[in-house]
This record gives C-alpha cells, structure tokens and sequence, in this order.
C-alpha cells in the first residue's frame, strides 16, 4: 500500500466513540459506530485509522532520555524523565508520552473492528479474503498495543506479578490489572491467532505480515525469557528478511529502501511526526541553525569502531554551522529525511522490525541456552554486515557472551526504543559517563529502581479505581 493511502478518515474515527444522548435525535452531519462499519470498506478504513495513530516516536525519544543514548543539548527541556524524577502526576509523562492512553485507544479501535467484522456481509472471494486480513491486522495491533504497555508498566518475566488490563471489548468500564500468566495467555493467542490470516509477501510493509507477527513472538519470548521460542521465531524472520549488504544499510534511513523491513510506519511531510526532528528542532525558512535539544552521548558516539563501522556515519552526523558557532554540533542524524531545508528534511518512516534485531534475538537466546557457538555465530554475521575488515570473536563464557550482544544491542538499536528496556529486563542500572550527565543526580539509576517501571499516569488512576499504580509512586 503506498504511504497516501495511510490517510485517517476523521469523521470515521471519530464515529468509533459515539456517545449517548438524554434525547435521542440522530445527528444528519455524523456517521455513528452502527453504520460506519457496515460495510468491508469500512472495516479497512477502521484498521488503517489504528495504524495512522501508532506513534512509535514519543516512545523513541522517552527511551532514549531515560536510558544512556543522548544527552541535554542547548534547550534541555525534559529533566524530569533524563533524571529520573517523574511521577504519576507528571505533566510531561502525561502530556508528551502519552503510552497508557495511546495504546488502549488503538486497542479499542481494533476491538471495535473485531466486533463488527463477522456481521460484515462479502460480496465476492476477494472481500472475503479481505476481511480475513483485517482481523489478522486488528489481532496484530491488539496484541502489539498490549505488549508496549506491558514494556512501559510492567517488563516482568514472573507470570505472579501484575501486567497490565487486557482489554478483549470496546469498554469504558472501570477495569483491573491482571496478573502475567493470563495476560500472556491472551497475548500469545492473539499472535497465533492473526499469523495464518495475514499476508506472507513483504509487497506492503505499512501493514501486517506474517514475518512481522514473527518478530513480535521473537520480542516477546525474550522478554518473557521463553529462549527456545525466540530462537524458533527469530529464525523465521530471518530466513523472510536476511541482512541487508554493507552498502545497501544507509538508504534504509532515508527510505530509499526497504531491506530488512517487515513492518515500518509510514511518514510524508504532512502526515505524521517528523521523527528526526525529536532531538533537533530546524527552522530551515528563517535560516536558523539547528537548535539541539538532545545530542548523541559521548558513551554511545565512542561505542562504535568510527572509521569502520557503517552504523556510525548513518545514525550521527556533525553540523560544521553549529561547530562553527561555538555550539553542540554533533547530532543524530538516524532519520534524516532528504536534504537540509527540503520539506523533506528530518521524515523518514518509523521502523518497527528490523532483522538486526532478530539477530541479537537470536543470540542472546542461544547463550541463555549454552550454545555458544551459535550466540558467536549471529553477533559475528551482524558485526560483518555492518563493519568493513571485522574478524570473529569467540565467545568464551554465557556472562561474555551476553556482555557482547547487550553492547551490540546498543550500537545496532539507538533510537528505535530498545535500551531502556534492555536494562530493565537484564536487571542492569543506566550508568551515564559524566560528560552525559548534567548533575549527580543524572549519573546511575541503579539496578532494580522501581523507576525502571513507569507510573500509570493520575487521570487514568482517577478514571478507573481498579486500576493499582506501580510501586513507589503516589497518586
């Protein structure tokens, strides 16, 4: 599907929250949720909505300020989160990273589509098959939702400790916190259940796949530390999507091409957040120079081999007008876009699955597992897909080899939403180096921290007197 088709019909979108009236008098100018998904044109419509509000670059840069992966440039505006001092009555939590509410209103769109599909009336094979696809895509989107939400509140592999509502129905009614094992259980239904009814081929990848259904499993299996599943799931992304060539890797962040890609979300000037631009703000008309509000950090820039590594001149760049001018020049330049002042500048689609990942998946459950010669295996194969002249390393031991792949997972995956979580899930602190960090209190959140888990924000807390706010926050 080409990216204009990704438009959001508002009247439709709306009509999926009808309200009812003391008078019951039809309104002539509003399409209610009885009719708008009558037909299976509507049904479509519906999911393609669910898509358009998928907002993957808040959490993106709400990782990225809570792990180790930037620091404060010029206009340091968010120290709430960089220091670790929020709370459930924090406005930017609230206002700027809206996880809770974003999540649960893209599940009830999909739930809404769920209801309505199977009294949706076919009018030939192809509409048939259709509406197969729109529910594995409602399944899909449920089922992703609920696991983001598990990786902001929850993050726990103890199936005892609370995850977060699995919400089946379009409700508003007050609902509890379940506990992970049957929060699991739904969870993996719902992958299984959606796989056989999407699509294989990767002909459109602003939809649900088949090897994006995979890549969910593998991440969610290695959060769950279910090792043998993220090997058995990883290994069918990769089979699907293999590493993309040395030289081919740049224009996968200028979308000049789609290699590795199962599923990406899409971005144009006008539709959508402009995801490069979260760390910089550009005022190309006025002829300003770019003003930072975040810069890569010193631990992550000096990370890579910077001669030989390609990831290192694709996600950082250095501005020579901001070096000339005194002033923080080195940016992250992982979404660039197009060309400085072009409408262009600073949209490049929101990647979601990537066979990197699958990769470092991979080997991580192959070490967790003994097999140390597979976990070398993968690293060693990504490792020479990214740098030129790399020589194999043996992995000695299980603690070496997990050191090994959590630092790949840092060179390979800045800035798509991933460190923060590692650390949690590995019981690990974010340890900044002090040229990162704006004060003391910026420096280490230890291992363990009930911060590594966010707080349920105050209005859904007074919304719904079921629901139980994390440890060590007050409502």
């Amino acid at each position: 599907m080409k990216k204009n088709k990704l438009v959001i019909f508002s009247f439709l979108l709306l009509s999926l929250g009808a309200c009812k009236k003391v008078i019951d008098v039809k309104e002539t100018d509003f399409i209610g949720g009885d009719i708008a998904l009558k037909t299976v044109a509507n049904n479509e419509s519906g999911i393609i909505g669910a898509y358009a509000a998928m907002n993957v670059e808040m959490a993106i840069l709400l990782n990225a300020t809570l792990a180790d992966e930037v620091r404060p440039g010029e206009f340091y505006n968010a120290g709430t989160t960089h220091e670790w001092q929020y709370s459930s009555q924090d406005v930017g939590l609230r206002d700027n990273f809206t996880a809770f509410n974003l999540y649960y209103r893209i599940i009830d769109r999909a739930n809404r589509v769920l209801v309505a599909l199977p009294n949706v009336p076919a009018a030939d094979a192809t509409q048939a098959a259709l509406k197969e696809r729109l529910r594995g895509e409602a399944l899909f989107l449920r089922a992703f939702c609920h696991f983001e939400l598990y990786r902001y509140y929850s993050n726990t592999s103890v199936g005892s400790e609370l995850a977060v509502a699995y919400m089946e129905t379009p409700s508003l009614a007050p609902t509890a916190r379940i506990t992970l094992t049957p929060f699991v259980a739904k969870l993996k239904a719902d992958m299984a259940a959606a796989k056989p009814l999407l699509p294989t081929a990767l002909t459109d990848i602003y939809r649900a796949t088949r090897p994006a259904v995979s890549a969910l499993q593998a991440r969610v299996a290695l959060y769950l530390k279910e090792y043998p599943d993220a090997i058995t799931f990883s290994s069918e992304y990769i089979t699907a999507l293999p590493l993309a060539a040395r030289a081919n890797f740049p224009a996968i962040w200028t979308d000049a091409n789609n290699s590795e890609i199962a599923f990406k979300l899409s971005r144009t000037p006008s539709v959508g957040v402009k995801i490069g631009s979260l760390f910089q703000n550009i005022s190309p008309n006025s002829g300003n120079i770019s003003q930072t509000a975040w810069v890569p950090s010193t631990k992550l820039m000096g990370a890579y081999d910077q001669a030989n590594d390609v990831r290192f001149g694709v996600y950082f760049r250095t501005e020579p007008l901001l070096a000339a001018a005194g002033r923080p020049s080195q940016l992250v330049a992982k979404y660039r876009g197009t060309t400085y002042g072009t409408p262009g500048e600073h949209v490049a689609d929101a990647k979601v699955f990537r066979t990197g990942e699958m990769y470092l998946i991979r080997a991580e459950a192959y070490a967790e597992g003994g097999n140390l010669v597979g976990a070398a295996a993968d690293l060693n194969a990504l490792r020479a897909a990214r740098i030129t002249g790399y020589t194999n390393e043996t992995l000695a031991t299980k603690d070496a080899a997990i050191t090994a792949i959590l630092e790949e997972r840092f060179k390979e995956l800045p800035y798509e939403g991933h460190r923060f979580w590692d650390l949690k899930r590995r019981n690990l602190p974010v340890s900044r180096l002090l040229a990162d960090a704006p004060n003391a209190n910026a420096q280490t959140l230890p291992a363990g921290s009930f911060r590594f888990l966010l707080p349920i924000p105050n209005p859904e807390i007074n919304a719904n007197p079921l629901i139980k706010q994390n440890p060590g926050y007050t409502n």
